[in-house]
């Protein structure tokens, strides 16, 4: 279990790099195709800002809560736990869900995306601010457990990508698609971090409730 989540952690620490280098085309004198054709736009300074402001936003909220589900740097750099935290907390509730919500009035797929990007976006600002208040209450569980929904819910940028990758592949319906790729991770990423969190919280539960002899025998060596 440890290595399925420091690989997973390592493929999203990676992926992360891989986007924020690709992203680095929005800054350019040539904008990227898809933001071509999403041209004439109303409003549009203010869409292709707010696609900046996401793009750096994103750049920044990912890693930093790669960094905060560290149990390394907690341990032993706390401070650095600390002060990455707030930097994260207000990256994401000043920049990343307020560009990301008014991108998603625009995006592809109708209103179905438009609803499902807002709902992570929800899920994104309601997770952090309840985290921010956990830590200051000193309930660091329930803290962690917000945090990883931060987590998961920014994880979609990845997973989505990566769905769309293998449906282009087998040439599956472009619109179809880009529902699923957006669909599917953000609810599964909400539902996994919460089947964790329970497991974790269920198994010692389930240990203290054994007789001493049952539940020493099942971690003795053989």
């Amino acid at each position: 279990m440890r290595l399925l989540r420091a690989a997973w952690l390592l493929a999203l620490a990676l992926a992360s790099a891989f986007i924020t280098r690709g992203s680095l085309d929005y800054f350019g004198a040539d904008l990227p195709a898809f933001v071509v054709e999403k041209l004439p736009l109303p409003w549009e300074q203010a869409w292709l800002g707010a696609l900046k402001v996401h793009v750096v936003a994103a750049a920044f909220a990912l890693p930093g809560c790669l960094v905060l589900t560290s149990k390394t740097v907690l341990a032993s750099a706390p401070r650095v736990h600390r002060w990455a935290g707030r930097a994260t907390a207000a990256v994401v509730l000043l920049a990343l869900v307020p560009s990301g919500s008014y991108l998603a009035l625009f995006a592809k797929g109708g209103v179905l995306s438009t609803v499902g990007f807002l709902i992570s976006g929800a899920i994104v600002a309601a997770a952090m601010v309840q985290a921010v208040r956990e830590v200051r209450a000193r309930r660091f569980a329930a803290h962690r457990r917000l945090v990883l929904h931060v987590l998961a819910q920014l994880s979609v940028a990845v997973t989505s990508r990566a769905m769309l990758f293998g449906f282009d592949a087998i040439a599956f319906d472009p619109e179809r698609a880009y529902l699923i790729s957006l669909w599917l991770p953000v609810a599964a990423s909400a539902l996994a971090v919460e089947l964790v969190c329970w497991r974790n919280h269920a198994l010692p539960s389930r240990l203290s409730r054994l007789p001493a002899r049952f539940s020493s025998a099942s971690f003795s060596d053989p």
